[in-house]
C-alpha cells in the first residue's frame, strides 16, 4: 500500500486535451465488454482504460482502425501485466467479437504487436501504474465493523452479509469511475476510498467513515467528500433513469397497475459529509 501511494504521486496529470474525448465513453464501453468477455480482473480493466486515456491525451490518432488497434492493445498489455496468462485475450477472440466485425475490419498480429510496442515506448516501458482498482480490495478489508449501526429501515443482518453487499456496491462505484475522466482529478487511492464511503452511505451504515477505515487509508471523510458526492450524484442519476425506464415500460401495458417495488434503501438527501470518524 505504501509503495502504491508513493507511485501514485508520480502519475502524470490528465490534461483532457484529446479531440477524441467525445468518443471516450464508446471505447471505454468496448474495453469493459471485452474484459468481461475474457473474465479479466478489475485491475486489468482499469489499467487498460488508464493507458488509453493517457495515450490519447498525448498523441494524435487519425483513423478509426488505429483507434481500435490502440484500444485493443491497451487491453492486451494490461491483461498481460495484471492478469493470468490464460485470461489474456487471443487475437481470434478479439476479431470475432462484434466490436471489430461490426466495423468490417480485423486486426493482424503484426498491427497489434507494433501498437503494443508504440504504447510501451510511450509509457517508457513502465506499466506499474496504480489505479483505484489496485487500492479497493485493501480498503474493503476494513469496510465493515461490528460496531456499525444500521438505519431503522435497513434490516439487521450479520456483518458477513453486510460486507458482501457493501463489496458489490463498492465495485459498482469502481466501475462508475471509468465512465468519466473527472475522476483523474483525484489520486487513485482517494477514488478507491470514496467508493467504499459511497457504498457505506448507500447501505446507510453509521458512521459513514470509521476509525478503522481512516487508519488503513490515512484519509478522513473530509478528504473524500468531494469524490463521494460525485459518485452519489452518478448513482442517483442511474437510479432515476431506471425508475423512468420502468415507468415507460408500464405505460405501454394496458390495464396494468404498477406493482409495488421493494426498495432496499431510499435515495437519500445526502447529509453534509463532515461527520467525524468514530
Amino acid at each position: 500500500h505504501c509503495t502504491l501511494r508513493e507511485k501514485e504521486l508520480k502519475l502524470p496529470a490528465f490534461r483532457a486535451h484529446s479531440p477524441l474525448l467525445k468518443s471516450r465513453r464508446f471505447f471505454v464501453d468496448i474495453l469493459t465488454l471485452l474484459s468481461s468477455h475474457c473474465q479479466l480482473c478489475p485491475a486489468a480493466r482499469h489499467l487498460a482504460v488508464y493507458l488509453l486515456d493517457h495515450f490519447l491525451d498525448r498523441y494524435h490518432i487519425t483513423t478509426s482502425k488505429q483507434l481500435y488497434a490502440v484500444a485493443v492493445s491497451c487491453l492486451l498489455l494490461a491483461s498481460k501485466f495484471e492478469d493470468r496468462e490464460d485470461h489474456v485475450p487471443k487475437l481470434e477472440q478479439i476479431n470475432s467479437t462484434r466490436v471489430l466485425s461490426g466495423q468490417n475490419f480485423t486486426l493482424t498480429k503484426k498491427e497489434l504487436l507494433n501498437t503494443e510496442l508504440l504504447l510501451l515506448e510511450a509509457f517508457s516501458w513502465n506499466l506499474c501504474l496504480p489505479t483505484p482498482a489496485h487500492f479497493l480490495d485493501y480498503y474493503l478489508l476494513a469496510s465493515v465493523s461490528q460496531k456499525d449501526q444500521h438505519c431503522h429501515s435497513w434490516p439487521a443482518t450479520c456483518p458477513h452479509k453486510t460486507k458482501e453487499c457493501l463489496k458489490e456496491y463498492a465495485h459498482y462505484f469502481l466501475e462508475v469511475t471509468l465512465q468519466d475522466h473527472i475522476f483523474y482529478k483525484f489520486p487513485p487511492s482517494v477514488v478507491a476510498a470514496a467508493c467504499v464511503g459511497a457504498a457505506r452511505i448507500c447501505l446507510q451504515l453509521s458512521p459513514y467513515w470509521t476509525r478503522d477505515l481512516q487508519r488503513i487509508s490515512n484519509y478522513t471523510l473530509e478528504h473524500l467528500s468531494t469524490c463521494i458526492e460525485i459518485l452519489l450524484v452518478a448513482y442517483d442519476n442511474v437510479f432515476k433513469d431506471a425508475v423512468a425506464v420502468k415507468s415507460q415500460a408500464l405505460a405501454v401495458v394496458p390495464s396494468t397497475a404498477p406493482a409495488p417495488t421493494q426498495v432496499l434503501f431510499q435515495p437519500p438527501a445526502y447529509p453534509t459529509l463532515s461527520q467525524p470518524a468514530t
